[in-house]
Parts: C-alpha cells; sequence; structure tokens
C-alpha cells in the first residue's frame, strides 16, 4: 500500500538533528552536545500547579485557542517583556508547541507554488513543511554576514512569488540575533509588500548581550509571532506554545487549529499560567548559568583555533570545522562521536549551508562541557597530526 502514500511525505526525511542523535543515543558513556533540550529541571512551582490541575480535575476540553486566563497571561507577558501589544480575546492562540504553531502558521498562510525565503543554515523544522503546502523554500547563504539574516542578503531572492519571510531569532543552531535596527530596515522595506513575516522567537529569554526585539514591534500588522516556555522554563515536554498575530490572521489559523488539535493539554495550560505569571523572570537565573557556560565555550574553542560566531542568544556554537580535515560534517560526527564519545549535530542537518560546520549545545552542565571540550581538543589534534 505503500505507493498510495503522499508523494510529498515520501520525499520528506526525518530531521538531521534526530536521525544523528538515534544513531549514537544507546553508546555508553556518551556525552552528547546534540539536542536543544534545557538541562535544568521545569521549575518547582510550576510543576506544582501541573500536579494541581489534575488534583482538581482539570482535565476536560478548553476554548480551542486556550483558557482566557493563559491567554492574558501571554500576552501581558510579551507587552511587558517586549514591548508587543495583542489583543487575548482574538490575537493569542496557545498551541502543542512551538512547533505546531509553525504548522499551523504555514498551512494558513501559504499555497501551491508561492516561495518561502529562509535564512541557511536553519533549523530543519521549517522546510518540511513549506514543502508539504506544495511552497517553495529559498535558502538564502548567511555565511558571510556571519548569519546575520539581514535585508540586503534577502533582497535579491523577493519576488512576486514570494508569500512569506522567516526570521529564526535568537538563532538555532547558529545562536545569532539580529539589531532593532536590523530588524527596522528589514520592516520598513515589507511595508508596502504583500509579505508575511514568520518571526520564530523561541528563545527570546535567552539572549545575553542585549534584550530581544521582535520585528513585530515595527510591522505587526504582516507578522506572525512564534513563542513557548520550551527553553525559557525548561518545559519541552509539557508542549506549550504561543502564536500572535492580529485578528485579521489568527482567526484562520484557530481554524487550522481547531481541526488539527482542538486544544493544548488542559494540564499544561495550568503550569504555563503559573511559568507566565508566578515564573515571570525564571528563565533569568537559567540565562546567568548559560552565559557564563556560553563564555567558557567560547575561549575554549578559541584556544583550539575553531572558528564560531560567538552567540548572543539561545544555548548553541555553530563551529567552522577546519579545513585541514577533509571530512564532510556528517562523517566529522561520525568519527567524532565513535573515537572521542561526544556527539555533536552535523552541520549539514541546518541545509546545504550549514555543511562544513558542527553544531555544539552548551545546555548541559560546566563539569560536562569540560570534559566533552577536552576530548573534542585531543581528537583535533590527532586528526591533525
Amino acid at each position: 500500500m505503500e505507493h498510495f502514500i503522499n508523494q510529498r511525505i515520501k520525499e520528506i526525511e526525518i530531521s538531521g538533528i534526530r536521525k544523528f542523535f538515534n544513531m549514537v543515543a544507546d553508546l555508553d558513556g556518551l556525552i552528547s552536545f546534540t539536542i536543544g533540550q534545557p538541562d535544568f529541571p521545569t521549575p518547582e512551582h510550576v510543576k506544582l500547579a501541573g500536579i494541581n490541575a489534575i488534583n482538581e480535575d482539570f482535565t476536560s476540553y478548553t476554548h480551542n485557542a486556550g483558557t482566557m486566563e493563559l491567554r492574558q497571561a501571554a500576552c501581558d507577558f510579551v507587552a511587558k517583556k517586549y514591548n508587543l501589544h495583542y489583543k487575548a480575546e482574538s490575537e493569542v492562540i496557545v498551541t502543542v508547541g512551538a512547533s505546531e504553531a509553525i504548522d499551523i502558521a504555514f498551512r494558513t498562510i501559504l499555497s501551491e507554488g508561492v516561495e518561502v525565503i529562509l535564512p541557511g543554515p536553519i533549523y530543519p523544522g521549517y522546510e518540511p513543511i513549506i514543502r508539504m503546502m506544495g511552497a517553495v523554500p529559498i535558502h538564502v547563504d548567511i555565511r558571510q554576514t556571519k548569519f546575520r539574516f539581514t535585508l540586503e542578503a534577502m533582497k535579491p531572492y523577493i519576488t512576486e512569488k514570494t508569500r512569506c519571510i522567516v526570521l529564526p531569532y535568537p538563532s538555532n543552531p547558529t545562536g545569532v540575533s539580529l539589531t532593532g535596527e536590523e530588524l527596522k530596515e528589514i520592516a520598513d522595506y515589507l511595508q508596502e509588500r504583500d509579505i508575511f513575516v514568520l518571526a520564530d522567537e523561541i528563545y527570546s529569554e535567552l539572549t545575553y548581550d542585549r534584550p530581544h526585539q521582535s520585528i513585530a514591534t515595527f510591522l505587526k500588522s504582516k507578522t506572525i509571532v512564534i513563542n513557548g516556555l520550551s527553553k525559557s522554563h525548561s518545559m519541552t515536554g509539557w508542549r506549550i506554545g504561543f502564536l500572535f498575530a492580529p485578528e485579521g490572521i489568527s482567526k484562520h489559523m484557530l481554524k487550522v487549529h481547531q481541526y488539527n488539535v482542538s486544544c493544548a493539554t488542559s494540564i499544561a495550560q495550568k503550569a504555563a499560567l503559573e511559568a507566565l505569571t508566578i515564573g515571570i523572570d525564571d528563565a533569568l537565573s537559567m540565562k546567568k548559568e548559560y552565559q557564563s557556560r556560553r563564555d567558557y565555550v567560547d575561549d575554549r574553542l578559541r584556544s583550539m583555533g575553531l572558528e564560531a560566531v560567538k552567540p548572543d542568544g539561545a544555548f548553541y556554537f555553530f563551529v567552522k570545522i577546519p579545513h585541514t580535515i577533509s571530512l564532510n560534517s556528517f562523517d566529522f560526527a561520525l568519527k567524532l562521536v565513535h573515537e572521542t564519545k561526544v556527539a555533536v549535530v552535523p552541520g549539514s542537518a541546518f541545509s546545504e549551508y550549514g555543511e562544513g560546520y558542527f553544531r555544539l549545545s552548551f545546555a548541559c552542565s560546566m563539569e560536562t562541557l569540560e570534559l566533552g571540550l577536552n576530548r573534542i581538543e585531543q581528537f583535533i589534534k590527532n586528526i591533525d597530526s
């Protein structure tokens, strides 16, 4: 019966991140710098809110868009943190993680043959959905701009077919963010053009050198903002995301969401409400620790002679494989894991423009980072000798 499977689905592959992780996950003594999973536990008061929801039988369907309490808390959160203003009644949807938010956004705005412009390298979760909609992903090589997806970089790719531009900042895999000036320049250019912006801001609470700023500050009418609690509150398994957009857009995305999942889990919504209110600053202590780790990893990579742009957000380094090593990124990562039991993600998982790099997550303890980086340093010395 396989010949009856949708051809677009058959052509899609499992994420390169997961594919590599699954290959090596069972190795004894493995040090993994692969999956983007915070190593902090969900805050205790947030867990307790989830437990209380169960004990109080808050286990039924909610409004399709989420409870009004949580939607209001989400709007209050982005207003206070990022100066973004949305109506809880009609401009925010509580989704099953940021992944579902991306899915329903694309399924709402894309149609056959339109184009979506993305920076490359980029997280692999966008392209498959674009292709499933019959749309065409157009990657822009941003390696020469230190991974900054500037207006100058994207302009040559904007055509009459362009339906959407993806701005995933802070970035996975590079950790780079755009400045307010860069965002405003893009917004000014798009003001008179019929192009959506999908702003994936899931790492917005994890910025180190300056506060996060959203392009929706300058271009709210055309911007769909994706956010959530997976990274900010270490709630990956709770699966709570948020989708913010003007009512004229969000009312249509809500229809897709309704038929897709009905609503986000009621229990997780109660925990999310606690996170956004009592725990509004829970990310600060985690961010402080991430920043210390970032600075440590940056120093270590430089001392090894490895080239990487110092990230100003998220918890990744995107490291250039030395030109003296004649291996592609997948074979490099495979050799590294077999010889040192240290796992990183091959850059090829992040589009063709990630080839020649590897992604290293510093969402792990300082002790683990030190041990893993010691092994990488010895590996680089041995392979170069």
